[in-house]
């Protein structure tokens, strides 16, 4: 089997198994032999600011020389992306190999009648066979869908855990409310492992702090009071960071989404409480704070062209806030789309509401989940915008966005499809 064909294999998993109980994933890493043991893991779960998060952990570690796995999802482009050693994706030959090793395991396995792993937990059980054969010393670990169900969550004695901000989303598997979506996210906590969590929403900070006490973990609650804007411009954001009896620490980040200060101050808070692991000093972890990057979450891609994949109620709203500060002082252009199952009309309504974007383009991605562009052209019209183009070509949309710019920010948001579709574009384009 080539890599190819690994690929198409892991593509159609989805087509012949569902998602398996956690007893499954933790059998079939142990006829893997255990590769996770042993291993510094830091766990995180939330709605939005997972990857953003990861992120920023895995370049602070890197800035300290240590060698660091970072397992996340989804990918934008190719599905190597999911794997990173020091922040490169592994390669074609060495994704095969690791996938041929884990093949092996689940061949045997379901041949004596039990279930076949499903899509996200094959890509998990891969990572920590990948992560033990390059030897890291640490590994950052996302969960995918949730966390306690999560395949990931068969990781028993992490260094940490790291809750983001809990938004509706996936609610038919995960809860109604965003008390049930927290209380499936703080699954991932485990007795007596430290867990740092945003707090910006209260009926889901008591649902994680209550179970925190449950376990007798140590919790953390972070909360949009402990941290100060200084600057925020097209290079970046300058803040101040202050937790309650901590002395006051002033960090830079490379992105312009206010929201990325607390995925910041959450990985550096973390990394401060792990001081006696890592041994790294403040400096470095400034550092490497100022060094991270993480593809398309308020991402600039070109002078001028950002690209966000917000894509549920929270992400959206917190998108709109960045686009409505630098909004005062430019014109906004936007390049949209969105897939079905998410309420895009909800959507355009707040970005028209709040945004005013002076132009629009819309187009189609995501496959039998794609929503018309001229669908979504006509509810931008009806919610106000006067400049909106429908083009379904993806790439093309691109390129009649920005050449229509002129001096505005272009803002292409709505989706990770689109954003992986950008990305195909601008690689091709090299």
């Amino acid at each position: 089997m080539n890599y190819r064909e690994a690929v198409d294999y892991i593509e159609d998993i989805p087509k012949f198994t569902t998602k398996n109980p956690p007893e499954h994933t933790r059998e079939l890493l142990n006829r893997l032999g255990n590769p996770e043991k042993g291993k510094k893991i830091i766990h995180v779960a939330g709605t939005n600011g997972k990857g953003s998060t990861c992120a920023y952990l895995n370049a602070m570690l890197m800035e300290g020389g240590f060698r660091c796995g970072l397992f996340t999802s989804p990918h934008l482009v190719k599905i190597n992306e999911r794997y990173k050693i020091n922040n490169r994706d592994v390669d074609d030959d060495t994704f095969l190999r690791v996938f041929t090793e884990t093949k092996r395991v689940i061949d045997a396995f379901t041949e004596e009648g039990n279930d076949h792993p499903s899509y996200f937990e094959t890509l998990f059980l891969m990572g920590m066979v990948l992560f033990a054969e390059e030897d890291v010393d640490y590994i950052i670990l996302e969960t995918g869908l949730g966390g306690r169900l999560d395949a990931t969550n068969v990781i028993e004695q992490p260094l940490a855990c790291i809750i983001t901000s809990i938004g509706l989303d996936h609610t038919e598997y995960l809860g109604e409310t965003i008390p049930e979506i927290a209380g499936e996210k703080a699954g991932i906590i485990k007795p007596g492992v430290m867990v740092v969590y945003d707090g910006h929403r209260p009926e889901a900070s008591g649902v994680i702090a209550e179970r925190a006490r449950e376990l007798g973990s140590d919790a953390y609650e972070l909360t949009d009071a402990m941290y100060e804007l200084v600057s925020n411009t097209r290079e970046g954001i300058r803040f101040r960071f202050h937790y309650p009896g901590e002395e006051t620490q002033e960090l830079s980040i490379p992105y312009i989404a206010p929201y990325q200060m607390m995925n910041a101050a959450l990985a550096y808070f973390t990394m401060k409480k792990l001081a006696s692991v890592h041994g790294m000093d403040n400096g470095t972890l400034i550092r490497g704070i100022a060094g991270s990057s993480w593809e398309g979450r308020m991402e600039t891609v070109l002078p001028g062209v950002i690209v966000d994949g917000a894509h549920n109620e929270d992400g959206i709203e917190r998108f709109v806030e960045t686009a409505e500060y630098f909004g005062r002082e430019n014109r906004i252009h936007m390049l949209f789309s969105a897939v079905s199952d998410k309420n895009y009309r909800e959507m355009i309504r707040t970005i028209c509401e709040r945004v005013h974007p002076e132009a629009v383009v819309t187009t189609e991605v995501g496959g039998y989940r794609s929503v018309p562009a001229q669908e979504l052209a006509e509810l931008f019209v009806e919610c106000g915008c006067r400049s909106v183009q429908a083009e379904s070509c993806a790439s093309d949309a691109f390129r009649k966005a920005c050449a229509g710019r002129g001096d505005a920010m272009l803002f292409c948001v709505g989706s990770l499809y689109l954003i992986g579709e950008i990305k195909a574009a601008l690689n091709a384009a090299k």
